[in-house]
């Protein structure tokens, strides 16, 4: 499913060069549940934008299901994340005004999909959060607000789920939690990857890979 050869990413600001990726090879399966796991700065949040379409490498290249990211333009790129990917963030990325159900419906309504009411009640009641369906996000915990940042990345039905510190603001128990919706998604047929510095997290997934000073430290 994902292919990366040689992969290195370098920032150049204001003439000072910085190698955030340096050579990387990996492959990743389809239906694998993956934690990237490394300190801040060690590269795993540029490693997650280019797997995301969200960057694209300095050199060497990125094949998913055969296509060669590596050199898509950004309308290309556009189109990778709305139609091969789903995302969940640490600050969750949900619109606070809006109810659990609509904040669900925004990916659904941009690849108009047309039976979005019964796609959404699957996905609310796989998360627990049923309940809540016309409660604002901003009236949520914190653990409510991330299963309901899930549930929107499930709706999209994207074959990879990436997640980035998906529990690092939450407690113990909410943790645990989310890391099983996580499991839950991935014991469905998804590839789901997270990028954590947690390693209790990461002790959920089946596969653990480490990174420091943008290079693979463990698989």
């Amino acid at each position: 499913m994902i292919k990366l050869e040689n992969l290195t990413k370098i920032y150049d600001t204001d003439g000072v060069k910085t190698i955030a990726l340096q050579n990387i090879d990996l492959q990743i399966n389809k239906g694998e549940f993956v934690a990237i796991v490394g300190v801040s700065g060690s590269g795993k949040t540029t490693l997650l934008n280019i797997l995301g379409g969200m960057d694209i490498p300095t050199k060497g290249n990125y094949f998913f299901d055969d296509m060669d990211i590596s050199h898509f333009n950004n309308k290309q790129l556009e189109s990778f994340r709305r139609d091969k990917i789903s995302f969940v963030f640490q600050n969750f990325a949900l619109i606070n005004s809006y109810s659990v159900y609509k904040n669900i419906e925004i990916p659904l309504l941009a690849r108009n999909k047309k039976n979005r009411k019964e796609i959404i009640q699957r996905c609310m009641k796989q998360m627990n959060i049923s309940e809540y369906a016309e409660k604002k996000v901003s009236s949520l915990s914190g653990g409510q607000k991330q299963r309901t940042a899930i549930a929107r990345a499930l709706a999209s039905n994207s074959e990879l789920l990436l997640a980035d510190e998906p529990t690092g603001s939450l407690d113990t128990e909410n943790r645990d939690i989310v890391m099983d919706c996580f499991k839950k998604i991935n014991d469905s047929g998804k590839t789901v990857i997270i990028i954590t510095h947690d390693m209790q997290a990461a002790s959920k997934c089946s596969r653990i890979i480490k990174i420091s000073d943008g290079k693979i430290l463990l698989d």
